[in-house]
Formats: C-alpha cells, sequence, structure tokens
C-alpha cells in the first residue's frame, strides 16, 4: 500500500488498486475497552471521494476456512470490516479501461487491527475467515438485487489469488460453481 493520509479519527492508505483504500478509525481505549467510529458520512465520503449514499448494511457469521466469494455487483460500492475475528479479504479489478484490471489485493481485516476496506463499484469481493466464528460487516451503496449479482470462481487461475489456506475452503453450493472470468467472457 502506499500514500499515507489522515483525516480526524481516521487513517487511510491508498491501495496499489486505484480508487480502494483502507480505512483505520481512531482507537480510543482505555481500562475499560475501547471507543471508535465505525462510519460517518461526510468523513467517509471526503475519505472515499464519492458522496453515493450508503443504503444497506449485511453481518455475515463464519467459522475458520469458510471462503465467501468471489462477488460483484457493478451497482455498488462496499464498506467492510470484521467486528469479531480475523478475515483475508480480497478485491479484483473488474472495471473496463482501468490501469489495474484484473489485479487483485489482499489483506487481513481483524476485530484487532480494526482496519476497513472500501470497495469501489465494479470490484470483485471476497473472504477468507481465519479464525472461528468470524462477524464480517458491510455496507453497500445499491440494495442487494440477485439479477446483478455476478460470481466468479474463487480459484481462478487467470487471477492467481494467493489465499492463506493449506486445505480445501468450505464454500456455498453457488460459490463452489462460480465460472472463470474466462468462462465468463470477461478476460
Amino acid at each position: 500500500m502506499k500514500h499515507f493520509r489522515t483525516m480526524p479519527s481516521l487513517a487511510i492508505e491508498q491501495t496499489p488498486l486505484r480508487g480502494a483504500l483502507v480505512l483505520t478509525p481512531a482507537i480510543f481505549a482505555d481500562d475499560r475497552g475501547f471507543f471508535k467510529e465505525t462510519f460517518s458520512q461526510p468523513r467517509y465520503a471526503q475519505a472515499a471521494g464519492s458522496d453515493a449514499p450508503f443504503v444497506q448494511d449485511n453481518v455475515s457469521v463464519s467459522r475458520r476456512g469458510v471462503l465467501r466469494g468471489l462477488h460483484t455487483d457493478p451497482r455498488m460500492a462496499k464498506l467492510v470490516q470484521v467486528l469479531h475475528g480475523a478475515a483475508f479479504d480480497v478485491i479484483v479489478d473488474l472495471r473496463d479501461g482501468s490501469p489495474t484490471r484484473l489485479q487483485w489485493f489482499g489483506l487481513e481485516l481483524s476485530a484487532e487491527n480494526h482496519r476497513q476496506l472500501y470497495v469501489p463499484a465494479g470490484f470483485l469481493h471476497g473472504y477468507l475467515a481465519l479464525t472461528e466464528d468470524v462477524v464480517f460487516h458491510y455496507k453497500q451503496t445499491a440494495l442487494y438485487d440477485p439479477a446483478t449479482e455476478l460470481g466468479i470462481a474463487w480459484n481462478d487461475p487467470g487471477l492467481a489469488i494467493r489465499w492463506p489456506i493449506d486445505a480445501p475452503p468450505v464454500l456455498s453450493a453457488k460459490d463452489a460453481n462460480n465460472p472463470t472470468l474466462r468462462e465468463r467472457g470477461l478476460a
């Protein structure tokens, strides 16, 4: 990652994929625990350079070894974070004309590192649960619509994503049958 800057209560890092950002809110901790701001519309809109409103929040719970993805909906940007546990989060740039098209970026998101990932519209997204009971939170700029969702194989050889796994992941039936980018005519 490169280009580190801060705003009040928010550190912002540019990833190698233009427009995708790692955001880390300020943590205010003492002997009682901690407090953090997980979202503020004006602050996050300024950070992302977009005023598209987030209109839907989702939470998923996964056990170690569960892999969810790769999914996209070209209409929506996402802000994702782990509220409990740890996950390896991956995005792939699918934007036509982008200089980083078909490149991927991955990082660990965890309750301990407090990182969030802003995923612009036009990216594939997926994650692998690294611990038991991973609680994963998504904010989306469009309502979920199965008619506009697109899935790509998590192990697409054309992407060569280096997932941190040593055993076959646990997949949904839908994710286990996702085609490759080439099979979808996107590579």
